[in-house]
C-alpha cells in the first residue's frame, strides 16, 4: 500500500543546497551585473555637500577661517593656518570624480568677516561625474550657499 502512494517532492537537504547555491551566486554574480558607481557617486556628492555646510559652520561657530579645497580626486577641509579637519576621496569605482580640472577652493570665514570667498572670485561650480551620474553643485561666493 506504501508503494502507491508514495510521497512525492524534495528532501530537506535538497532545498538547503539549492539554497546556498542561489545564494552563492547571488553573493557572486550580482554586483557585477549591476554596477554601484552611480550610487557611489550619487553618495559621494550628499557627502561633498555635507562637508561644506560643515565646514561652513565650523568657521563661523569658531570664528576662524576655515578652507575647503577641490581637486578632480576629492576634497580636503583645513584651517587657514593649516591643520587639517576632514578629507573626503572619491568614491574607489571612480578615481577621478569632480569633472572640473586643476584645484579649487572656497574660504569660509574669509578674513573673520563670516563671509565665503572662492579662488574664481565668483560663484564655484562642481560638477560630480563619472559612469552614467552627474549633478552639479553650485558654491555661492560671498554666502558659500551650497545648492
Amino acid at each position: 500500500m506504501h508503494g502507491r502512494f508514495a510521497a512525492a517532492g524534495f528532501t530537506l537537504i535538497e532545498l538547503i543546497l539549492v539554497i546556498v547555491i542561489t545564494g552563492m551566486l547571488a553573493f557572486i554574480a550580482l554586483p557585477r551585473l549591476v554596477d554601484t558607481t552611480m550610487w557611489r557617486l550619487r553618495a559621494f556628492s550628499d557627502q561633498l555637500v555635507a562637508e561644506l555646510q560643515a565646514a561652513q559652520r565650523l568657521a563661523s561657530a569658531q570664528r576662524r577661517p576655515v578652507i575647503a579645497t577641490l581637486t578632480p580626486t576629492g576634497l580636503g577641509v583645513a584651517y587657514v593656518s593649516g591643520g587639517s579637519l576632514a578629507t573626503l576621496p572619491c568614491p574607489s569605482s571612480a578615481t577621478s570624480c569632480i569633472a572640473e580640472s586643476g584645484t579649487r577652493s572656497i574660504t569660509f570665514n574669509a578674513g573673520n568677516t563670516g563671509r565665503a570667498s572662492t579662488s574664481s572670485g565668483a560663484a564655484l561650480t562642481i560638477t560630480v561625474s563619472g559612469g552614467g551620474y552627474s549633478r552639479a553643485l553650485v558654491v555661492e561666493h560671498d554666502t558659500g550657499l551650497v545648492h
